[in-house]
């Protein structure tokens, strides 16, 4: 009854933070409500009997993730308006994926079986004479590694479209130009002397600073004028 009543009360909070983390206007505010969403969801799983899996997700997600995506908007200047002008003229666009998502969902559903044997691995979730880490790392490289790696470079490419989409061309700031730096010809003179041949005897002359301007003579005036 208690763990029913836990249950209930996590998955309730979870629900709730991972809607104001879509429908929170301030930035910093969704990325405190995802914290709390990574939070509520290991509870629910040390619930289930994962351990592993909660620590894994408070350690990692919550200890690097959050907090990291925490650190990057509030230190980079993003102008949050100007990436909203365009919301309405791409809208239609993600109503269409949305739906298409959501139909995929609705299929997978349809069309999901239980296993005959589901109350007995309810009861016993962990093969016999592995630990829980042994046997997740089983079923997700042996199973579903596949999977894994698809959902890696999905991953891998969402990364690459946040950079792409924040990637500004500021003014007035310094970059390196290889170009240029490989086209100075003449800044570097390479001379190859010959063998025991020193700098004085392969008729090297070295470049000379200018020498200074004598300094004027003090002029001392007697005591008669």
């Amino acid at each position: 009854m208690i763990a029913a009543l836990a249950f209930y009360l996590f998955g309730f909070i979870l629900i709730a933070s991972a809607v104001m983390v879509v429908l929170s206007r301030n930035p910093v505010h969704s990325v405190l409500y995802l914290i709390l969403a990574f939070f509520n969801a290991a509870a629910i799983f040390l619930i289930a009997g994962a351990e592993f899996l909660a620590m894994i997700l408070v350690i990692v997600y919550v200890g690097a993730v959050a907090v990291l995506f925490l650190f990057v908007v509030m230190m980079l200047d993003i102008d949050f308006a100007q990436l909203r002008e365009g919301f309405q003229r791409y809208a239609p666009f993600g109503a269409v994926v949305g739906g298409i998502l959501f139909l995929e969902l609705l299929l997978v559903l349809g069309a999901w079986q239980f296993s005959p044997d589901a109350q007995e691995l309810r009861l016993s979730p962990t093969p016999s004479g592995a630990t829980n880490t042994e046997a997740i790392g089983r079923v997700l490289y042996t199973d579903y590694i596949y999977l894994f790696q698809i959902s890696g470079l999905i991953l891998l490419v969402a990364m690459i479209g946040a950079i792409v989409l924040t990637l500004r061309e500021r003014p007035g700031t310094k970059r390196q130009s290889v170009e240029a730096q490989l086209a100075r010809i003449g800044a570097v003179e390479n001379f190859n002397p010959g063998l025991g041949q020193g700098v004085a005897t392969a008729d090297i002359l070295r470049r000379k600073l200018p020498e200074p301007p004598p300094e004027p003579q003090k002029i001392e005036h007697g005591g008669h004028h």
